[in-house]
């Protein structure tokens, strides 16, 4: 009990002293606002700091307090919120897996790094072709995703098939008692926009995830390298939510 409350004193700590320190910041940038100096640039670094640092941070902190830390059929954003469904799950190696997203015509993403995003960036703007453009990361079982596939669609990242693939824990079970290697989560980015949850620029993506999964099942048994296909109904009731 006496470590629980260190641990809560030392986290109610760690956010009085950063809300405190963004007041600082925040107040310094409004002065150039009001006072009309720099106010463009003012008003960019408001939304930055806000979008990219400010409420990501406050995201993290409190859905470690209202959402489980158990297996609820969704992955997490890196801010800690619910994000896209998990909606599919594989028997095979990694091996196998790359072998049959390959051979139907999907992309490996690149890895996320400076270069990659600047480029994905530009591409995106200039409406330019990039099939392995890096996506963002998303977590299940407490780790990013292992690797993900993609498909452009109008020769632009803008709009896109993907699905993220997670290694399953050893000896871990979906809901109900049935086993996998891997699971996954098949979107469908429509379009990019700014998200209101955390007011960053990002990919928005189709409602109907359904769709999305039949359709990745269905480019993979054209390759005559998928056994069997087995429907698990209703194994995520739980947090249903209009997926944006």
């Amino acid at each position: 009990m006496t470590a629980n409350i260190a641990v809560f004193l030392l986290r109610l700590s760690w956010f009085v002293l950063t809300v405190l320190t963004f007041f600082v910041v925040y107040k310094l940038l409004l002065e150039q606002v009001f006072d009309g100096s720099r106010e463009v640039l003012s008003l960019f670094a408001i939304w930055a700091l806000s979008a990219y640092i400010v409420i990501p941070r406050i995201h993290r902190i409190l859905s470690q307090y209202y959402l489980p830390n158990y297996f609820v059929g969704r992955a997490r954003s890196s801010e800690g919120l619910l994000s896209d469904p998990i909606n599919l799950a594989f028997f095979g190696s990694e091996k196998q897996i790359h072998k049959a997203m390959t051979k139907a015509g999907w992309s490996i993403a690149d890895p996320t790094t400076v270069k990659t995003a600047s480029r994905a960036a530009y591409c995106s703007f200039m409406h330019k072709s990039y099939p392995n453009a890096p996506v963002g990361k998303m977590f299940l079982f407490t780790r990013i995703q292992d690797f993900t596939y993609e498909q452009e669609v109008n020769g632009s990242p803008n709009e896109r098939h993907h699905v993220r693939f997670w290694k399953v824990p050893h000896n871990w079970r979906l809901p109900g008692g049935h086993e996998a290697d891997w699971l996954a989560a098949a979107t469908y980015d429509t379009h990019v926009g700014i998200k209101l949850a955390t007011g960053q620029i990002d990919h928005y993506i189709h409602e109907d995830v359904d769709d999305e999964r039949d359709y990745i099942l269905k480019s993979l048994k054209k390759t005559k390298l998928i056994k069997d296909i087995e429907t698990i109904e209703h194994f995520t009731d739980a947090f249903h939510d209009r997926n944006n």
